[in-house]
């Protein structure tokens, strides 16, 4: 459930008509709804309430100062992947106790950072990374947490780009080189073994790959505590789909119910990094109508949003739904459908935001909302073809707050120097 609905045909943002905040702020724009946020992360959380666990939102979704304060208010941590994820937590007040670092690329200089900082452990994902690890905690004299992150070799049944739990991935560590590591982690000075990690993958739309790899953890548990090596915490990372077209993913309580099943009596807490399911549908973005170009196969609406704003279609063929802000009762009957092709100004074929779809018909200056944008739509925005990133706004009951202001053309040279024999 989330928020956005229409009321008099009009598509409102909890208490607030999208169309104040697309006239007032201007398109395209990023809306958030906080009252969904904190709906999801209680409903993602509650079916885990028997067992002790932590949900370690995965920032990389949507890192906005403001969504990780509204989590970490909640009590939520946090799952990061480099180091200026761990400045962002930091800065919107994550307990550094409540922060996990996973990520197969962490710098020297990273590694530092989060070890000052005092996080709760690393998913190390490499026999190198574990090395590296050990000489920075010497270095530093302080001892680091960490947990393996194991390849299960699972096939997570999703976009491959979004797969990370097969052995061709590039994440993890092979299950059988997992348990010879943990041995070795007991003969080094500054690493102390507290936990186990995976993840096989994002939008996951079933239950069998999950629970098949958490069944793997349960056994490489079992193994290290008969090796004597005392494991605390149990990762299983994140990944629960939502429904962006015709997917049905499992909901959170059925999901949640299955889990805590394989692992109540285990003694562990639980860590959970789920990103999309608590932002995906909590955010959309808004963007105006520019013209309507027919061809003699397509007519093409041209908005004056692109795939550097959200790039999940062009990059992944990803359905977002498209609704229109302003609905006509003469527009809003079957028979008034048009098949359009939604594009942005990008000059680029694969610049569009939805292809062959149906949408009430739309003139200049309409405002149109893609749905489900919550999640890596600005996070995985860019300044291709010298476009300013979008504003976010978020929406609380009956008030909304410009959360990250529009980016300006001063912005987009910002750093940049030309050297003085060019000048």
């Amino acid at each position: 459930m989330n928020f956005f609905e229409y009321v008099n045909n009009e598509l409102y943002c909890e208490k607030v008509p999208l169309k104040n905040i697309a006239d007032e702020v201007g398109t395209p724009v990023f809306v958030y709804s906080r009252q969904t946020l904190e709906r999801h992360l209680r409903v993602f959380s509650e079916p885990f309430s028997s067992v002790s666990h932590l949900v370690c939102y995965s920032m990389k979704a949507c890192s906005n100062l403001a969504i990780l304060k509204i989590f970490s208010r909640l009590g939520a941590g946090v799952d990061i992947v480099s180091g200026g994820e761990l400045y962002r937590a930091l800065s919107a007040g994550v307990e550094p106790s409540r922060i996990v670092y996973s990520g197969v690329g962490k710098r020297a200089s990273e590694i530092d950072e989060a070890l000052l900082a005092g996080i709760l452990m690393f998913n190390v994902e490499s026999e190198a990374e574990l090395e590296l690890l050990e000489i920075r905690a010497r270095s530093l004299g302080i001892k680091a947490r960490i947990a393996l992150r194991v390849n299960p070799d699972v096939d997570p049944k999703t976009h491959p780009y979004i797969s990370t739990g097969l052995q061709k991935n590039k994440f993890g560590i092979d299950t059988s080189r997992a348990l010879d590591l943990y041995k070795q982690t007991l003969k080094m000075d500054w690493i102390e073994p507290i936990g186990i990690d995976c993840h096989i993958g994002s939008q996951l739309t079933e239950l069998g790959p999950i629970l098949e790899a958490v069944e793997k953890l349960v056994g490489i548990l079992e193994q290290l505590r008969s090796d004597g090596i005392d494991i605390q915490y149990l990762d299983i990372g994140g990944g629960l789909g939502i429904p962006y077209d015709q997917e049905e993913p499992p909901m959170p309580s059925e999901y949640g119910a299955a889990v805590v099943e394989r692992m109540r009596d285990l003694g562990v807490t639980l860590i959970l990094e789920p990103g999309r399911v608590l932002v995906g549908n909590a955010g959309i973005l808004l963007t105006q109508v520019l013209y309507l170009k027919k061809t003699k196969k397509k007519l093409f609406v041209i908005v004056d949003a692109a795939m550097n704003d959200l790039i999940r279609p062009s990059l992944y063929d990803a359905h977002h739904v498209v609704q229109k802000v302003t609905l006509r009762p003469s527009q809003s009957s079957p028979d008034k459908l048009i098949t359009v092709d939604i594009v942005g100004p990008i000059c680029e074929s694969g610049d569009y935001l939805a292809k062959s779809r149906e949408l009430g018909e739309v003139a200049f200056g309409d405002h149109l909302a893609v749905m489900s944008a919550g999640a890596y739509g600005f996070s995985m925005s860019s300044n291709y073809n010298s476009r300013p990133r979008a504003p976010e706004v978020l929406v609380d009951g009956e008030n909304y707050y410009i959360i990250r202001e529009r980016e300006t053309y001063a912005d987009l040279v910002r750093g940049e120097r030309i050297p003085p024999h060019l000048q």
